[in-house]
């Protein structure tokens, strides 16, 4: 980008009903942990109690820290679009609020409602593919890798330039578009960005701020 926001901070959505289903997992560990979400697609998940309380208390520390915003971006996904909402409850002014499709969960594919078994017997080659491509550039079978997320992330931000510019701007998102976003604002390489999530994980409700230095985008603690 060359033209700053003068604050961006990138917070990943609240805890949701399937981050706790699958505790953390790719897939559902068994048919019976699954049951109630079949036939739900992955953008109409939202959040737990503990998540709405989750986002409230996000909206309460971002409030202190920063005041308020300009301009909030959020995926369309329920989680995110009530992570929003309940962040922003109480903000003044309140600020803009926009939706875009590239701040979109990653696209898990064909496996996106398997349990670990039932992706293993469908997909029995997956995990010599993933060794051999490495996690940064697999695609789960029908999906999306990280690279492909790296690349609308960058389209996001070069079609959302002028908007984001001279603005305090504040992105709920989702984990691997967020670790993505850091990817590009932090200048990881390749090779250094699966070991940097794994040791960096990105909880619900977590969230990340960076302001203009020397013209880039640097990281900037959230302390509350």
């Amino acid at each position: 980008m060359r033209d700053l926001p003068t604050l961006l901070v990138v917070a990943r959505h609240a805890e949701s009903v399937r981050n706790v289903a699958k505790a953390g997992q790719v897939f559902f560990p068994d048919p019976e942990t699954r049951r109630g979400f079949e036939g739900e697609a992955d953008h109409l998940a939202g959040l737990t109690d503990f998540g709405r309380e989750q986002a409230r208390a996000l909206g309460s520390k971002l409030g202190d820290v920063f005041g308020s915003f300009d301009v909030v971006y959020h995926s369309g996904y329920r989680r995110t679009r009530e992570t929003a909402t309940l962040v922003l409850e109480g903000m003044m002014p309140p600020p803009i609020v926009r939706e875009h499709i590239f701040l979109r969960e990653r696209d898990a594919g064909y496996a996106f409602n398997m349990t670990h078994h039932e992706a293993q017997a469908a997909f029995p080659w997956l995990q010599e593919y993933w060794r051999t491509v490495g996690p940064f550039f697999a695609r789960p079978p029908g999906g999306e890798s990280l690279a492909d997320v790296a690349g609308r992330v960058q389209l996001f931000f070069e079609g959302c330039e002028r908007e984001l510019a001279g603005r305090r701007v504040l992105l709920v998102t989702h984990a691997g578009t967020l670790r993505m976003i850091r990817f590009l604002l932090e200048h990881w390489t390749h090779d250094e960005a699966p070991a940097r999530w794994a040791e960096e994980p990105v909880a619900n409700g977590a969230c990340i701020a960076y302001t203009p230095v020397d013209g880039v985008l640097k990281p900037h603690p959230v302390r509350h």
